[in-house]
C-alpha cells in the first residue's frame, strides 16, 4: 500500500530540514527537537506533577486525572512509558496524546519519565518502568479502581519497557497487570528483519539509528539477548495479560511486534493485532498531524473498556 497522505506529507516537511541522520547526532541536539505536539490540551479534570521512590533514586511521573461525576469512578489505571529509543522522550512530550488517552477511556493516566540511557543504561530505565507501575498498582485502591485494571502501555521504547515489567510482574507475581498495550514495541536485537532491510532509510526512524539506540541502551552486546532486553526471546510466555499490539507498514519494527504477537497467541495469551497499512513508526503520539492517531486512542479505550 503506499504511504498514508498524511506521512507522506510529514516525511517531506521533516527531510527539507536536512537534518543529519538521528545517529549522527549528539544526545543533548537530539532530545532538544522532541517537541509537544501543536494546539491546547484537551481538558481533562486535572494534572498532578509527582516524585515517586524508585530504587536509583526518585521517578518523575505525570497522572491525569479524567472528569467523571462524584458518582463514578475511573474506569482503569493506565501507566504510560514515553518512546524514544530509550534516549529521548519527556513527559511534556507526551501531555497530549495522555490528556486524549484519558479522556476517551475514562481512565487515570500515569505518564513515566524513567531514567533514559546513555547516561543510565539497562536495566535503569525498566527498573524505573517496574517500579513505577508497583507504585500505580498501590494506589489503586485510592482511586478505587479494581485491581485486575491495571493497564500498562508504551509505544516503541516504551512499548519495549511495558513488555519486558510484564514479564516482570509475572516472574515475582507482583504486581497484577490485567492488560498490556504495545505500540510499534521493540521486541527483539535483530536489525536483518525483511522489515528492517525494506524500511532501511527514508521513513524518518532508520536502521543506522536504531542500531545506535541499541548502542546507547545495553553496551555489551551480549546483553541485547537477555529476555527482559528482547521480549521476543523469551522462552516462557504464559501468564502474561492479553495484549492490543499495533504495527505499522513502513516500519523497521514491523516484523518483531508481529512476531511478538504471534509467540503471546502460541502461548494462549489473547492478542489483538493492529497493523496499519501505509503508515510510519511515530506517527501515535503526534495527534495534532496524524488523525489516524485519535482513532487508535479510541480503540485502544473501547478494548480497555471491554476488560
Amino acid at each position: 500500500m503506499p504511504l498514508d497522505p498524511q506521512a507522506e506529507d510529514f516525511l517531506q516537511k521533516y527531510y527539507k530540514l536536512n537534518l543529519p541522520p538521528l545517529s549522527e547526532m549528539t544526545v543533548q541536539n537530539l532530545r532538544s527537537m522532541v517537541a509537544p505536539a501543536t494546539g491546547d490540551l484537551e481538558p481533562v479534570s486535572r494534572i498532578e506533577n509527582l516524585d515517586i521512590p524508585g530504587p536509583h533514586g526518585e521517578i518523575s511521573i505525570r497522572i491525569y486525572y479524567p472528569q467523571l461525576s462524584e458518582l463514578e469512578s475511573p474506569r482503569s489505571a493506565i501507566v504510560y512509558f514515553h518512546g524514544g529509543g530509550w534516549v529521548t522522550g519527556n513527559l511534556d512530550a507526551y501531555d497530549h496524546l495522555c490528556c486524549a488517552l484519558c479522556n476517551r477511556s475514562e481512565s487515570i493516566v500515569v505518564s513515566v519519565h524513567y531514567r533514559c540511557a546513555p547516561e543510565h543504561p539497562f536495566p535503569i530505565p525498566l527498573d524505573d518502568s517496574y517500579a513505577a507501575t508497583k507504585w500505580v498498582a498501590d494506589h489503586l485502591t485510592g482511586w478505587d479502581i479494581p485491581v485486575e485494571k491495571l493497564v500498562v502501555m508504551g509505544d516503541s521504547a516504551g512499548g519495549n519497557l511495558a513488555a519486558a515489567t510484564c514479564l516482570k510482574a509475572r516472574d515475582a507475581n507482583e504486581p497484577r497487570i490485567g492488560y498490556q498495550v504495545l505500540i510499534y514495541p521493540i521486541t527483539d536485537y535483530n536489525l536483518q528483519t525483511v522489515s528492517y532491510r525494506e524500511n532501511a532509510e527514508g521513513y524518518m526512524l532508520t536502521r543506522d539509528s536504531m542500531a545506535w539506540f541499541w548502542e546507547q541502551y545495553v553496551p555489551e552486546e551480549l546483553d541485547r539477548h537477555d529476555p527482559l532486553v528482547s521480549p521476543l526471546r523469551t522462552d516462557e510466555l504464559k501468564g502474561l495479560p492479553p495484549a492490543y499490539l499495533l504495527t505499522c507498514e513502513f516500519d523497521p519494527l514491523r516484523d518483531e511486534g508481529i512476531a511478538y504477537g504471534r509467540k503471546l497467541q502460541e502461548q494462549a495469551v489473547p492478542v489483538q493485532f493492529v497493523h496499519c497499512s501505509g503508515m510510519i513508526h511515530g506517527f501515535f503520539r503526534r495527534v495534532d498531524i496524524f488523525n489516524l492517531s485519535l482513532i487508535k486512542v479510541q480503540e485502544i479505550a473501547d478494548a480497555i473498556h471491554e476488560l
